[in-house]
Formats: C-alpha cells, structure tokens, sequence
C-alpha cells in the first residue's frame, strides 16, 4: 500500500491521505472544491463541481492514472436538485467513458459545500 500526495490538489484536512494505491488499484479519498490555498471556491454548484475535478485530476495524475481509468465514483450532492447542473460537467470530463456511479443527497457536507466526489481507477501499468 502506497500513500498518495501532492501539491496539485489541496492537502488533506484531516487524518487521512490525499489517495492510496493499492497494487494497481487507486481509491482516492473525496475530494471538495478547496482550491489549493485552502479555501473554499466560491459560487454555485458548477464552479465548486470544476474545483472538485481539478482537484481530483491533481490527484489522479500524482498516481498515474486519469478519468478514462476511472472505475467507479461516489458523487455526494447537499441538494439533489443540482443533480442536473452536476451531471453536465461530470460528463465533460469523462466524455465518452462511463465509469460506475452512485450520487446520493447528504444533510451536510464539510464546511458546507455543495459536492463531495470520491474515485477508484486503475493506474497503468508500464511494459
């Protein structure tokens, strides 16, 4: 088991890792729209939804992998009425590939964001 972290995405809050690399598996721990100060973006749900997937694709890239290898995600919603406005931009970055998915609505996110999305992708293995 290897422990992720970069500077690419905001350190973690918390007792917990960025990510872990489990042989060629990569279960990332959810990510929020924190930009890399810390600080939480600010506006609706589409711009902390763009911060979440930077945030996310730092992550990613820091432990060789990327959307299209993107297995499964776990998208946290605080009002799932923003499920559409969500949906659009999780599908710009996945585009064609169509990882696994579930999206449940929460009371409560930490520090009261609108989208919490946590991953499992495969990481590449070089021949």
């Amino acid at each position: 088991m290897e422990l992720i972290s970069t500077t690419a995405a905001p350190a973690a809050i918390g007792p917990y890792s960025q990510a872990v690399k489990l042989g060629n598996l990569l279960f990332t721990s959810g990510q929020i729209p924190l930009g890399l100060d810390g600080q939480i973006v600010e506006g609706g749900i589409k711009e902390q939804a763009h911060q979440v997937f930077a945030n996310l694709k730092g992550v990613l890239e820091a432990a060789g992998s990327s959307f299209d290898q993107v297995v499964k995600a776990t998208v946290f919603l605080k009002d799932m009425n923003q499920f559409a406005e969500l949906n659009e931009i999780y599908g710009s970055y996945f585009g064609d590939h169509k990882p696994a998915r579930s999206t449940v609505e929460v009371a409560r996110l930490p520090r009261d964001v609108f989208v919490e999305i946590e991953l499992i992708a495969v990481i590449s293995v070089e021949i």
